[in-house]
């Protein structure tokens, strides 16, 4: 068995660096998907609902309230990796139409070869810069974007700004939501400018994380939910605290930012990068 799962896995260069497809152990059809040693993604190809990750967990329950169950989303997702969400959208959506902006080429390439997209998924993948992309679209065009780019382990600073903010809130629908995957560690710094950032453009918003990450203890992840409605909080505080590892919803932004003030393309900054070591322990 083990001799088979390292036949099944794959190791490429690809522009952002070297791409590992590692199969599962625990789940024959499942694969995560590393650049330069850092987990990216995790696909099961015979079950899309299937998400390893807490905070692609915690995405995905915002995605399946931004509109009653199953109905079909507009949605486009900035950072692509091995498309796990698009692929749990076009399962849990059905006939969602669904832009992906994906900057590696060479990767995109890799994940249709291995981890080949369901037919009649209604994905469209797209090679370029997020922020270009998002330039050229027309407005309103989207009911939920999901942001999650990362170039190695760091989310580029021009992704960053008020600036791109505000593209991105002018192709999002009135009633559309942001959800964009922020990483940071003590003292939080990135994390509450990024909240300030958004939150000038989407007023309406909350943090889905673990607690230890919220309270500035540790590197993770913060899922933020922004929109020009309120958020559901009720239910999504009610799964986040139901998740294998259970999470937390903050809504108090103004404490959260701590008086931290929208940051122009000028002074954007990459998110840190996470601390040495953090992915050291993987099989």
């Amino acid at each position: 068995m083990a001799q088979r799962r390292a036949s099944r896995r794959r190791v490429e260069t690809v522009a952002s660096g070297v791409a590992e497809l590692v199969p599962d152990p625990d789940r024959d059809t499942a694969f995560t998907l590393l650049l330069d040693g850092a987990p990216q993604s995790h696909v099961d190809l015979a079950d899309p609902t299937y998400l390893q990750f807490e905070y692609v967990r915690r995405i995905a329950a915002a995605i399946d309230l931004v509109a009653e169950p199953g109905r079909p989303l507009r949605a486009l997702h900035l950072g692509g990796g091995a498309l796990t969400l698009p692929r749990y959208l076009a399962a849990t959506r059905p006939g969602s139409p669904q832009r992906v902006v994906e900057i590696d080429g060479p990767l995109v390439e890799m994940v249709r070869r291995e981890l080949p997209l369901p037919g009649q998924a209604g994905i469209r993948v797209r090679v370029g810069d997020a922020r270009e992309a998002v330039e050229g679209m027309r407005d309103r065009g989207y009911d939920v974007i999901v942001l999650d780019v990362f170039a190695g382990a760091r989310t580029p600073a021009h992704l960053a700004s008020v600036e791109f903010a505000r593209q991105v809130a002018r192709v999002l629908a009135p009633a559309g939501w942001l959800i964009a995957n922020v990483a940071d560690g003590p003292p939080l710094k990135h994390a509450r400018t990024q909240v300030a950032t958004i939150r000038s453009v989407l007023p309406q918003a909350c943090l889905v994380a673990d607690a230890a990450v919220l309270r500035g203890r540790r590197f993770g992840n913060l899922v933020v939910l922004a929109g020009r409605t309120p958020p559901p909080v009720a239910e999504l505080a009610r799964r986040a605290a139901g998740d294998w590892f259970p999470g937390r919803v903050e809504t108090d932004l103004d404490r959260f930012a701590a008086g931290a003030a929208p940051v122009p393309d000028a002074a954007a900054v990459a998110s840190p990068p996470p601390p040495a070591g953090l992915f050291g322990n993987r099989k």
